[in-house]
């Protein structure tokens, strides 16, 4: 009943053979991912990341399914009046683990709900971003947004000017009427590799070995963020 007996274990990496006195030796060697440990990165770097990154269909669809097997695997074994205390046990810390997913996949789905319902209008009007979404998102952004609009409308707009009654108006020196993800702010990261070296806004760089921890603005990682080599935290 182990969680992660139904996929399949590579071999790990083999040890980095350079070294420095500035990382962790624990940190040198990193082991294959499994998909519950790929589900946590991506859902730790969705709460922390100001943008929407691009939707995990495929791991959280395999997720789900083994989430339904082993929900029926314990549902039989519950039933079956020949299981030991000991088996019943064991039952018992799976069924925890179960929960333990759900919640992960629950706050998963959450938080990129909220971002898209945050960021609605924004989404339908990018073509980069809606890639990043499944088809029930983008639908879910486009029903949003377009509830948003009708309200602001009936609410204030349609009793304003017609030159003032727009949601997309781009005046001089105010913020976009638009909300956008805000990819300056700042964020903890934390490498899984070694990095090529990053430009910092001020024009400084820096090299970050593996397990180094650094604040830095989203936007300097963000594409190492989408390549799995730094992850937020």
């Amino acid at each position: 009943m182990d969680w992660d007996e139904e996929y399949e274990q590579r071999p790990p990496s083999p040890r980095r053979t350079d070294s420095s006195d500035d990382v962790n030796p624990f940190l040198l060697q990193r082991t294959p991912e499994t998909p519950l440990e790929q589900l946590t990165r991506h859902w730790l770097n969705e709460r922390h990341a100001p943008d929407i990154l691009p939707a995990q269909e495929e791991l959280l669809s395999g997720m789900l399914d083994h989430l339904r097997r082993q929900s029926e695997a314990v549902h039989l074994l519950r039933g079956d009046p020949s299981s030991s205390e000991e088996e019943h046990i064991r039952i018992m810390l799976v069924q925890t683990e179960i929960e333990r997913v759900k919640f992960i996949v629950r706050s998963y789905v959450r938080t990129r709900l909220f971002k898209i319902e945050k960021y609605a209008r924004f989404v339908t009007s990018n073509a980069d971003v809606q890639t990043c979404l499944t088809a029930a998102e983008r639908d879910h952004a486009s029903r949003h947004a377009k509830i948003t609009d009708q309200h602001f409308y009936l609410s204030v707009l349609q009793s304003l000017p017609e030159a003032q009654a727009h949601l997309d108006d781009t005046p001089v020196f105010y913020p976009s009427m638009v909300t956008e993800p805000d990819k300056s702010r700042p964020v903890f990261v934390h490498a899984l590799t070694k990095c090529p070296r990053i430009t910092l806004p001020d024009g400084a760089t820096l090299d970050m070995e593996k397990g180094h921890i650094s604040l830095t603005p989203y936007s300097v990682v963000e594409q190492l963020v989408a390549r799995g080599e730094v992850e937020l935290i």
